[in-house]
């Protein structure tokens, strides 16, 4: 199966280099879309074993429409991890899903001293004026707008105390400050919301949330008034966690389901949305819900007396552990099937419900953000795969209003990455400018940048790539004079 070509090496990097165009870029499209993801699967002799494992690679795209002209540069990210796997030839602390090649009081070291790997293949945020690459980890590794090349690193959890942040931080327009989460293990766990000032990096903490569990997040939604944490009933047995990174364990492997018993019984527990007003710190409700499963929320806002909270939900934590990379390259990948749900989450009393809104497997969404954040929106963009395929193989525009949808699949044998949306200059609706995102061209064995009319979902524009790419995870599309992210 040809979806085996997005989860293998590239090793090539460029700088700068022109791409051909064809059709037309509008002219407004001026800037750069930057994007994360995996590069090298190996370490050394050492194969990584789970998708978020791999060595992080920037591929960024120099878009100028009023030119139709695209100048394309990729370039590894030069972490402590990269550097060791590429001079000692082998895995340096723990990756999710890989443990380290080194002797058994070294992991122990780093186990009690909370020591973490500094990969940063999620995506980038722009922090005093920095493109920075991040991750679930306490350390962001800055790099050079232009060229990629690492500059330095930064402590992401300087006044905070916790071991990392959340690798999805909000950008808040309104009152012009980032929004994130940071975690902290012990018996439990502990989410410490606050915020940090885009261009001194100062950061604010708004209040501590404590859990005797530690439930998994990796992204949280928002609104003017609330954050709001799906804690899930699946995260880290964290003794485990301890025990495994002696006996070669993982942080996958010590992802489970908090379970209680019943009558001799056990079943799993609810889920509990925890809604924060975000002035005072305090928690407006926990929310209890049928368990579930997410990484991504796309939009919430609030509706009367309920919050209404849109993501990809899944049924339970093989959503993080069916992502090995042995699995997703297989002929028959045994895939993870997530839904984009709306969760009505009252404010005063009552469970949480849901509805589907659009039926998986799909993943990414994003909307017109951050314009929309936290208020009522139409339009969300999601990346969808068809049967048998593990990565997306079209993109799908849902209408909230009219519950329909408008799709984009690539001609041949193509997988399509996270849509992001830029308005036009004086956009008159949410679906007036385009869809920027990449294309692994399976058939021609690279990678483009596509360009879609966000209306109709045409394509509108392509620069064809000079080799082909990994698939990747997140982006930003930075335009000229407003570096404010277009996602979360």
């Amino acid at each position: 199966m040809s979806h085996r070509l997005g989860f293998e090496t590239q090793d090539e990097e460029h700088t700068g280099e022109s791409l051909p165009v064809s059709g037309s870029l509008p002219d407004w499209l001026v800037g750069r879309l930057i994007r994360n993801g995996p590069g090298q699967f190996e370490a050394g002799e050492t194969e990584l074993r789970h998708w978020f494992d791999p060595l992080a690679m920037l591929r960024a795209f120099r878009i100028d429409g009023r030119t139709d002209s695209v100048t394309y540069t990729n370039r590894f990210v030069r972490s402590e991890d990269f550097e060791y796997a590429r001079q000692e030839g082998g895995v340096r602390r723990m990756l999710p899903g890989t443990p380290p090649d080194r002797p058994v009081w070294t992991r122990l070291r780093h186990s009690l001293s909370g020591a973490f790997q500094d990969n940063p293949s999620i995506g980038v945020a722009n922090f005093g004026n920095t493109v920075t690459a991040i991750t679930e980890s306490p350390v962001g590794v800055r790099v050079a707008a232009d060229g990629l090349e690492t500059t330095g690193r930064r402590d992401l959890t300087t006044g905070l105390d916790a071991d990392f942040t959340l690798g999805h931080p909000h950008y808040d327009p309104d009152r012009e400050v980032f929004v994130n989460l940071a975690v902290s293990y012990g018996r439990g766990a502990t989410y410490t919301l606050f915020e940090r000032d885009p261009q001194t990096t100062a950061v604010e903490p708004i209040c501590e949330l404590p859990f005797d569990d530690a439930p998994y997040a990796h992204s949280f939604a928002l609104t003017d008034e609330f954050a709001v944490l799906a804690a899930i009933p699946y995260g880290l047995d964290t003794t485990q966690l301890l025990t495994g990174a002696l006996s070669g364990g993982t942080f996958v492997d010590a992802v489970t389901s908090f379970e209680d018993g019943i009558g001799g019984e056990t079943e799993t527990r609810d889920a509990r949305f925890v809604v924060v007003d975000r002035e005072t710190g305090e928690v407006r409700r926990e929310v209890p819900a049928d368990p579930f499963f997410v990484y991504h929320h796309a939009n919430a806002y609030r509706d009367g007396d309920d919050l209404l909270v849109d993501m990809v939900a899944y049924d339970d934590e093989r959503a993080m552990t069916r992502l090995t990379v042995s699995n997703l390259a297989s002929d028959d990948p045994d895939v993870p099937a997530g839904d984009f749900v709306r969760y009505r989450v009252p404010l005063d009393d009552g469970r949480a419900t849901y509805e589907t809104l659009y039926e998986g497997q799909v993943e990414f969404p994003t909307f017109d953000y951050p314009t929309r954040l936290g208020e009522s929106y139409r339009y969300c963009y999601l990346a969808a795969n068809a049967d048998g395929s593990s990565l997306p193989t079209r993109l799908v525009k849902y209408d909230l209003r009219e519950g329909s949808t408008t799709t984009w699949t690539p001609e041949g044998e193509g997988y399509p990455g996270e849509p992001l949306f830029e308005a036009a200059p004086g956009a008159d609706g949410e679906d007036t400018g385009v869809i920027v995102t990449t294309v692994l061209d399976a058939d021609a064995e690279r990678t483009d940048l596509v360009v879609l009319d966000a209306r109709d979902m045409t394509e509108r524009a392509r620069a064809m790539g000079v080799h082909r790419l990994p698939y990747g995870f997140h982006g930003q599309f930075y335009r000229d004079g407003n570096r404010v992210r277009s996602m979360a």
